[in-house]
């Protein structure tokens, strides 16, 4: 006697369940798909490592039980003993014979800020010769910068601090979007304003985060989720969160009132204000699961317009790098796929902690910047989980029943399943000077993660 099935598993290719669902019969499709090619020994290896599963809940939760306070706001000099010279860049290490347009085109304009030179033009020679400058990452120092990430000693820094530990991160603040220094733009405007930031808004903001005390930005992040941004590309609620925690230590700090007028209008008015202090918070979060033995974590995801580069909890400070992409999205006026740069920043920290691109369910807005339609968003959080180790409970995602957003990415997961894990960016022009030409959605280079795969493998077998 034959039967007839209540139920059928199908994985692979859609023909079998569609056939079997034209049938009314229930089926649970599986999107199963074969590893990476050329993974398959090293994942076996891997896998079995006794290590493994334990470095992996505590690299997990290490990062999950960190809280970012911003304590203090100050010059690079003193935060992280930058000397003439001395600049801090995005993304893994890289030399300027190598550097993108937007890169050197922040760092020409740094080199004029700091006095090095007259005119960013003629910063060229000096970085061709390294004549009295040198360049080093900014996650080498604690430290992460949006875009070109350019840090020089005089731009003044957000400071966080974990309180349970005292471990600290760093960033600059947010310029706002468009010709920017951080989009490579290097303009008299540009420069200006960055004196102005240096001269005017640093010390206020010094002043009323030493008056308010320490602001909560685990916090703030949190309730921003709640509130439609996603804290990467979309940082609205949160910059007005700051702002109504900073705002009346600034007007009683002593400095002049228009000044302060000014400094408010520039925050209110800079949606993506928050957005420097969401990066340091995700780092400080991230550090404190680097060095765990056997975690096969991601622990950073950056990129300096050429390279596209990961740290992992098990590895060390090592670099596992790729091309950088170019984002696919929406464009500037009559800018195009042409004139884009390859992805460039540290901003994809926020990715690799389970916001940005991995929490666009949170801010379905965000579509309307980087491309794509509601649906992929909450498809992308949920594709999210496939790659990770478990969720955050402190940030979650309403429409997806609160569930928390995904957290921690397996290099293992990802090698396994070949998904990428997803990004929403702005897009710099390719050329020096020109800024933001758009925003869109990037993924790494696919062959980064069977190279840290590789070096997990090799290091287990070293301690069998």
């Amino acid at each position: 006697m034959t039967t007839t099935p209540t139920h059928v598993i199908s994985a692979g290719a859609d023909l079998f369940a569609d056939a079997v669902a034209a049938q009314a019969v229930d089926v649970t499709r599986v999107d199963w798909r074969p590893p990476m090619t050329g993974t398959e020994s090293d994942l076996a290896t891997v896998a079995a490592d006794p290590l493994r599963r334990d470095a992996n809940a505590r690299a997990l939760a290490a990062m999950l039980d960190v809280s970012a306070m911003l304590v203090d706001v100050a010059p690079a000099s003193e935060v992280l003993g930058l000397e003439r010279g001395q600049f801090l860049h995005a993304g893994p290490p890289i030399e300027w014979a190598r550097a993108s347009g937007p890169l050197r085109g922040a760092l020409m304009g740094g080199a004029a800020l700091e006095g090095l030179v007259d005119d960013p033009e003629d910063a060229v020679r000096l970085f061709e010769t390294g004549d009295g400058v040198s360049l080093d990452p900014c996650h080498h120092h604690a430290a992460v910068g949006p875009m070109a990430g350019v840090v020089t000693p005089s731009m003044w820094m957000f400071v966080l601090e974990d309180p349970a530990t005292g471990r600290r991160t760093h960033c600059s603040l947010n310029e706002g979007l468009g010709k920017v220094l951080r989009y490579g733009a290097y303009s008299p405007e540009v420069l200006t304003r960055l004196r102005w930031m240096r001269e005017v808004l640093g010390p206020l903001l010094q002043r009323a985060v030493r008056g308010t005390g320490p602001v909560d930005v685990t916090g703030i992040l949190t309730q921003m989720l709640q509130m439609g941004d996603e804290a990467h590309n979309r940082n609205r609620a949160g910059t007005l969160m700051l702002l109504r925690d900073l705002a009346p230590a600034m007007v009683s700090s002593g400095m002049d009132s228009a000044d302060v007028a000014e400094s408010l209008r520039f925050v209110g008015g800079n949606d993506h204000f928050f957005l420097n202090l969401a990066m340091p918070a995700c780092k400080l979060a991230l550090d404190a699961a680097r060095g765990i033995e056997g975690s096969t974590m991601v622990v950073a995801m950056a990129r300096n317009g050429t390279d596209f580069g990961i740290q992992v909890a098990g590895t060390g400070d090592e670099w596992f790098t790729g091309p950088a992409q170019v984002a696919e999205g929406l464009y500037l006026g009559d800018y195009g796929p042409d004139d884009a740069n390859p992805d460039i920043g540290d901003s994809a920290i926020t990715e690799t902690a389970g916001i940005g691109g991995f929490a666009m369910a949170t801010a379905p807005a965000i579509v309307r910047l980087v491309g794509g339609s509601v649906p992929d968003a909450l498809a992308t959080t949920r594709r999210m989980h496939e790659i990770t180790l478990g969720e955050n409970p402190r940030w979650t995602v309403p429409v997806l029943e609160f569930q928390g957003v995904p957290s921690g990415i397996d290099v293992t997961r990802v090698c396994r399943t070949g998904i990428l894990p997803q990004i929403n960016t702005g897009m710099a022009g390719r050329v020096a000077g020109v800024g933001q030409v758009g925003a869109g959605l990037v993924t790494p280079p696919a062959d980064i993660f069977p190279a840290a795969l590789a070096r997990l493998a090799e290091l287990t077998r070293s301690r069998s």
